[in-house]
């Protein structure tokens, strides 16, 4: 549908549209994120091909997950093949079992909802917080003291399903930081495993302390969109040893280990990182901050020029730092959205609204949901506008 664009409005979309185009001089169209590779990739790939340990095992691979798990701070870090397969094998390791209960946000991408569904758990929507974008603690807190009770076994059962609450996975909204000190709190009470979607947030801190390792588990991913890649890629971080062996464990098809021979004793998954991938990844690694800081000069130019426009500029939330993977601006309303969102990608600037929310996908439309009015006001009104990183780092 081609919608007819007020002036006023014309006026300021091509303002926004010249500035966007101007923090990318060399680039005739400006896509959303690109990665960078200006580093060490192709002599870690060489290396890695010349090694010929191009699958499951190698010396990239190992040093991925020590590197990962220095830098996040987590004691323990398990290299996937992608984020989805990380938070499939989080919820296992975790106990998450079919028919059980895991409560996560509406607004997401669809690999958090996708995982759950590989268990055959069932999906229980809860609101995000306007300014974080993601899973509401007081919203959390509201939905289950009307709709939860603990039972003598402990746990935590919905009043009308009588389905166990196994777990809760917030995400960490395009690199923000939710209140994920106060959604654990929540867990806890209620004993329900924390796992954190992290896919977006690999540097971003909440009080000083990185995503990922404030729950019971934390994923990340590293596909190509994201603000370091191996092309597909993903990781468990934790600080449970036995939940990191464990994970390890069924990551790589559960073998017994043997010199020489193949036995299996439970049903495994080939979910480990190649170790060509995780040549890219510690290549990748070793530029993040830089990245970082550039990704973040960014979001400041982006803050200042959105001010006065009536385009409000998504900052980062209080007591965090984020690595503003993609940055965001709210539009007044979906009208105004969906023009923009024309204007900008017929004028050679990659633009993209949110995510349709989840309990609005066919697969997801019996899921449980409590009030979501917070996700669909993000959802009628928030765009993603460039956000790669502007210049050739070395």
């Amino acid at each position: 549908m081609i919608l007819e664009i007020p002036k006023p409005a014309l006026t300021m979309y091509k303002q926004t549209v010249d500035f966007i185009k101007s923090q990318f001089p060399s680039q005739d169209s400006i896509q959303l994120h690109e990665p960078v590779f200006n580093g060490n990739e192709k002599n870690y790939l060489i290396d890695c091909v010349d090694s010929t340990f191009v699958s499951s095992v190698g010396k990239y691979v190992d040093n991925f997950e020590k590197q990962l798990a220095a830098y996040t701070g987590a004691k323990y870090a398990v290299a996937c093949v992608n984020g989805t397969a990380a938070l499939h094998m989080a919820m296992i390791t975790a106990g998450v079992q079919r028919n059980d209960i895991v409560i996560t946000q509406p607004l997401s991408f669809i690999a958090t909802c996708n995982a759950i569904a590989y268990i055959g758990a069932s999906h229980l929507f809860v609101d995000v917080d306007k300014d974080t974008m993601g899973l509401s603690p007081e919203k959390l807190k509201t939905y289950l003291t009307e709709n939860a009770v603990k039972k003598s076994d402990g746990f935590a059962y919905h009043k009308s399903t009588g389905q166990k609450i196994a777990a809760c996975i917030p995400m960490h909204t395009f690199g923000h930081p939710c209140r994920i000190d106060e959604l654990a709190v929540i867990c806890n009470e209620y004993n329900i495993a924390l796992i954190e979607d992290a896919a977006e947030s690999i540097g971003s801190y909440y009080k000083n302390k990185h995503t990922g390792t404030f729950g019971l588990l934390g994923t990340f991913s590293f596909n190509g969109n994201k603000t370091i890649t191996c092309g597909g890629g993903g990781a468990i971080v934790t600080n449970n040893e036995a939940l990191a062996k464990r994970a390890k464990y069924l990551t790589t098809q559960a073998k017994v280990p043997h010199r020489w021979e193949f036995v299996h004793d439970e049903i495994g998954y080939n979910y480990r990182m190649p170790n060509i991938n995780a040549a890219l990844a510690c290549a990748q690694l070793e530029q993040l901050n830089p990245f970082l800081e550039n990704k973040r000069s960014l979001a400041k130019l982006y803050s200042e020029f959105f001010k006065g426009t009536g385009m409000q500029f998504m900052e980062e939330p209080s007591d965090s730092k984020s690595n503003y993977w993609l940055c965001s601006i709210l539009l007044p309303d979906k009208k105004t959205r969906d023009e923009f969102l024309q204007y900008s990608n017929d004028n050679g600037v990659m633009t993209r609204p949110v995510w349709r929310l989840m309990n609005k996908l066919v697969m997801f439309k019996d899921a449980i949901c409590g009030n979501l009015d917070n996700a669909q006001m993000l959802e009628d009104r928030l765009v993603n506008i460039p956000s790669s990183v502007r210049m050739q780092i070395k």
